[in-house]
């Protein structure tokens, strides 16, 4: 298994022979604007500082084009704007292959996909399904401390000579995350753990703590960091992270730079 960060969530997974491209947001540095330029869409940081910066924050480290190329699949996770790319006609994902399969967390999220053009829309369900000999499984979350912003959703995926991976996701750590990694038991663990908040729904994804809770339920695992140093409603940087999980004697937790790619092994 490789696993390609691209940038923020956006992670291009090889797995048992397959291809998936995950939360797919592909936008110029800069070009979605400022949470002062989107407060219509009721975002509100919790840091004043944070109203005036534009995002994404950093360019994509590759072209579009080598980024999309060999993707078998999309998978997207929930339809936020750092995790997909969004018009303001409402349509989406429109620097991507249309007629490449989509997965998508529910059927409301797919009809969005329909709607903007993608020909093979599915929906991931808890009871999981193959995709070319992948297993592939909808895991529940909790985006949001406070009052969650929006649905959002991680999966598992599993093959034979593969380890099991588990994309947790825009979630906080909470009983969903945990009675995950008790039943699946996966060997790699990807986090998403800027800390980003939000006025209204407090911390909308992991943090440090939490962090070293999936770890402690989670102890034979592997763990990836992601989704780092592209939103500016983050708290936490990849340097702030790494030094908090330092201290707390979790050096392995791995947080790889836009573009490297890593390797496991079952």
């Amino acid at each position: 298994m490789k696993l390609q960060l691209i940038r923020n969530a956006m992670v291009k997974i090889t797995y048992g022979g397959v291809v998936f491209l995950v939360d797919p947001w592909l936008a110029e540095k800069a070009s979605l604007g400022t949470f002062r330029q989107m407060e219509a869409m009721g975002f509100r940081p919790v840091v004043p500082e944070q109203w005036d910066i534009p995002m994404p924050m950093c360019a994509l480290p590759f072209p579009k084009e080598t980024v999309l190329a060999g993707v078998d699949a999309y998978i997207v996770t929930h339809l936020h704007p750092d995790h997909v790319d969004m018009d303001m006609d409402g349509t989406v994902g429109a620097p991507l292959r249309h007629e490449t399969p989509l997965f998508t967390q529910s059927a409301d999220d797919g009809a969005v996909f329909t709607k903007s053009g993608f020909s093979d829309v599915r929906v991931m369900t808890e009871s999981g399904a193959d995709f070319r000999g992948v297993r592939f499984t909808k895991t529940p979350g909790r985006h949001g401390t406070e009052i969650p912003c929006g649905p959002s959703c991680g999966f598992f995926l599993e093959a034979p000579g593969e380890p099991v991976l588990y994309a947790a996701g825009d979630t906080v750590w909470y009983d969903g995350v945990a009675e995950t990694l008790r039943r699946v038991k996966p060997d790699v663990i990807m986090l998403n753990a800027c800390a980003a908040r939000l006025e209204g729904n407090g911390r909308l994804i992991m943090d440090d703590k939490d962090v070293l809770a999936v770890k402690a339920a989670a102890p034979q695992a592997q763990i990836v960091a992601v989704h780092m140093d592209t939103v500016a409603h983050a708290c936490l940087t990849r340097q702030s992270l790494r030094l908090l999980l330092d201290a707390e004697g979790a050096a392995d937790v791995r947080m790889p730079a836009d573009g490297e790619t890593l390797t496991f092994t079952k």
